[in-house]
């Protein structure tokens, strides 16, 4: 019994990955349309919003501690940080990287937690974590090196570096606040209503930035936006969730290697993204770098 809730707990933390993987393939082939970021992200959060909402009404009914003010101020900290910057940092990112290149550097956020709690909270960085972040930023140069040869001017490239860079760090930031609060109010509950906030930011950043005309758009936008909430979204969020509860968040994390492996294929058949040695090179580092710290923690 124990093995096959096992089982269903690895293929749950498998298919989570690989659909937060898609997300930057479904987000590339939008813009081909010409949806801008904004109107897009909207168009994600707004569809993933119903299920959210529920989400966490069902998630508050089974908690016995109920939400205060000082919770909700949390969730709206945590919403703004890990679902709406982060996300719309990576959106504008992708505009001028290649999505291998955006999901490389978003997997640095282990290497930014442990930078910011070695700054903010003092705690030391071993050797085994320096040879860690040595292997993962260089294999960030590596592939920042292909994008730059293949991937247009090296001004757009360094500039959407810096964009997924900074939804990385929004989402290190997130991950600190959320090891706050997720024990005690439990982690569906946090990641419904966090993500719950950060959908209405998105729809309210949209209202104030386009108007409502800018909803006129193909139906290939709706049906890959449709895609990006249901496959890219809701069903990872809750999957890996799952995943957690029944093997633990330590070989649930190292499920996630999977991701630049797989958005890697997946640029190369759907995008006609070139791989060469500099990008698996680099790929393979910044894998072997989360991983080493994955075994020291």
């Amino acid at each position: 019994m124990a093995l096959a809730a096992n089982g269903i707990g690895l293929l749950f933390a498998t298919l989570g990955a690989i659909g937060f993987s898609f997300k930057a393939i479904l987000v590339k082939l939008a813009y081909q349309y010409g949806v801008d970021a904004e109107t897009l992200l909207a168009l994600r959060m707004g569809l993933s919003l119903p299920f959210f909402i529920v989400m966490g009404v069902v998630a508050d009914r089974r908690a016995k501690h109920r939400l205060g003010a000082g919770d909700w101020v949390w969730m709206i900290g945590l919403g703004f940080s890990g679902y709406y910057l982060a996300s719309y940092l990576d959106f504008l990112g992708l505009r001028y990287i290649t999505a291998a290149l955006e999901r490389l550097i978003l997997f640095l956020y282990p290497t930014i937690v442990i930078l910011l709690s070695a700054f903010f909270l003092a705690k030391p960085i071993g050797r085994r974590t320096v040879m860690a972040l040595a292997l993962c930023y260089s294999g960030i140069g590596l592939a920042v090196g292909h994008d730059l040869r293949v991937a247009g001017e090296a001004r757009d490239v360094l500039l959407g570096c810096a964009l997924v860079f900074g939804s990385a760090l929004s989402y290190a930031l997130y991950l600190m606040g959320n090891g706050e609060v997720v024990g005690r109010l439990g982690a569906m509950r946090v990641t419904a209503f966090a993500t719950t906030v950060a959908c209405v930011l998105c729809i309210g950043q949209f209202l104030v930035l386009r108007p409502v005309a800018a909803l006129a758009l193909p139906w290939q936008v709706y049906a890959l936006g449709f895609a990006m909430a249901v496959f890219s979204t809701v069903a990872p969020v809750w999957l890996v969730s799952e995943a957690i509860r029944r093997l633990g968040a330590g070989p649930v994390s190292l499920t996630g290697t999977l991701g630049p492996v797989v958005t890697i294929f997946l640029g190369w058949l759907l995008l006609d993204e070139a791989i060469g040695a500099g990008q698996l090179g680099g790929a393979a580092l910044v894998i072997a770098g989360v991983l080493v710290m994955a075994r020291r923690a």
